[in-house]
């Protein structure tokens, strides 16, 4: 006899013994002896295994795995329980074996199989079962997609599901951040000195404001002060000498620090930069000795990048912008170590490819105003000037941070051109002859267009 194997679906519920099959059985006709195909039982699910001749008696080598029981002299009924490998073995009347029958038992995936359909209908995902568990493998376009598919076969057999699956397109991400400060300081000072001072047998004096200045002028000598503006008058009438002393002070200052760090790394990994340096800082142990920890500042950036779905990316990044502050200062063991002056911005934002983002506004306005004045004297008008002196000091900056993200791949080696690829050094004739500290360059083969750049535009990579 020849062995026929044949499975068909829709077999009405079957009870132990008598009862008819149940739905959605399947059936496996075996017409000759010795070891058959293997036979796929879903678990909780059944079977019917058909002989073309009747059988005797048969076993199941694990019966923790699967269930039998016959149905006829030709019929088996066999139950999925467990996930697991055994064997069904039929005998004749004769107690010749008839067949032996491979039985598999594995996770009914075929409900999450449709559901995977419905949820992700475009992603190309495979779906396999191993001994009790869930094995996804394929290529989907985006993390968010593999997310999904593991969070629903999670449902299914939770913790027992392997990620064969990767992702498709690019997932590298640079990132470009501009940051600009602006810092602008105002002070204005305006101050009055006045000195009255008599000679003879019983001398009085009145001062007022910078007496060491008075004095100078009250004796003739020079006037020396630390303001931009001062004018001073003397004279004597009789036994009084009287002294006048105006100083003014208007200064203004600006900075502008500007950086554009372009910063690239894999969906998912970390990135840091950091554009600077690092202050040594002394640090008492407790055996007493001193140690030199750093302390970095300048610059710095982190970042994050997640690519989502497409060309959405997500960015965990923290920036900061710090230098040292020398009017704030602590001594320690004889060591005198400065404050630093830091701003810092952390968030988590999400964006599509090249669109932008201002993370940080810091504006920072300190104004301090002082009026020092004679009592009385110096609510006179205008003659009360003599008797005042103002300050006033007013300090701005403005911070702020812009980052957009690309999505990039890399690029050939000899496409890319470096800032020095435009120079050279000079010949002893360029450079005694004609004065030339540098000569060009002329760059070859494909970079040689990239090398007519200026200096701004993306290096290494190529923007899709």
């Amino acid at each position: 006899m020849s062995v026929k194997i044949l499975l068909t679906a829709g077999l009405l519920g079957v009870s132990l013994g008598l009862s008819a099959v149940p739905a959605g059985a399947e059936t496996l006709k075996v017409v000759e002896g010795g070891t058959s195909n293997i036979l796929t039982v879903p678990m909780n699910r059944a079977v019917v295994v058909e002989a073309d001749q009747p059988f005797a008696e048969l076993s199941i080598a694990n019966p923790g795995i699967a269930d039998i029981s016959t149905l006829s002299d030709k019929s088996i009924y066999v139950l999925g329980k467990a996930p697991g490998r055994t064997t069904l073995t039929l005998l004749g009347p004769d107690g010749k074996l008839i067949t032996n029958v491979d039985v598999q038992v594995s996770l009914d995936v075929a409900e999450f199989k449709e559901r995977l359909k419905q949820i992700l209908p475009n992603e190309r995902i495979e779906v396999r079962t191993a001994n009790d568990g869930i094995v996804l493998s394929g290529i989907v376009s985006s993390t968010a997609a593999l997310d999904s598919a593991l969070e629903l076969a999670e449902r299914y057999a939770p913790q027992r599901v392997s990620n064969l699956m990767g992702v498709g397109g690019t997932q590298q991400v640079m990132l470009k951040v501009r940051f600009a400060e602006m810092q602008r300081s105002v002070t204005k000072s305006l101050s009055a000195s006045f000195g009255l001072e008599g000679t003879g047998s019983n001398p009085v004096a009145v001062k007022t404001g910078n007496i060491n200045q008075i004095n100078n002028l009250l004796a003739g000598n020079q006037v020396t002060t630390t303001k931009t503006g001062a004018f001073g008058i003397g004279f004597t009438a009789g036994n009084l000498q009287l002294g006048v002393l105006l100083e003014a002070l208007e200064s203004k200052g600006l900075v502008r620090t500007l950086a554009e760090p372009n910063l690239t790394a894999l969906s998912g990994q970390e990135a840091k930069f950091l554009a600077g340096g690092e202050y040594p800082i002394p640090v008492s142990q407790d055996n007493g000795t001193v140690t030199i920890e750093y302390k970095a500042f300048g610059v710095q950036l982190g970042f994050i990048p997640r690519v989502v779905d497409g060309d959405i990316i997500n960015l965990a990044i923290s920036a900061a912008v710090s230098s040292l502050d020398p009017t704030i200062s602590v001594t320690a063991n004889g060591l005198n170590v400065n404050a630093f002056r830091r701003r810092e911005a952390n968030t988590t934002v999400e964006m599509r490819d090249g669109e932008s983002f201002a993370i940080a506004g810091l504006l920072q306005d300190d104004f301090r105003d002082l009026n020092g004045q004679v009592p009385w004297l110096g609510d006179v008008p205008i003659l009360g000037a003599l008797f005042r002196s103002a300050d006033y000091t007013r300090n701005q900056s403005e911070l702020v941070i812009i980052v957009t993200p690309h999505l990039v791949s890399p690029t050939r080696g000899e496409a890319l051109a470096l800032p020095t690829d435009r120079v050279r050094p000079p010949s002893e004739a360029e450079l005694f002859l004609f004065g030339k500290t540098a000569a060009g360059s002329k760059a070859k083969g494909p970079a040689a267009e990239v090398s007519k750049q200026d200096f701004t535009g993306s290096y290494g990579y190529v923007m899709e």
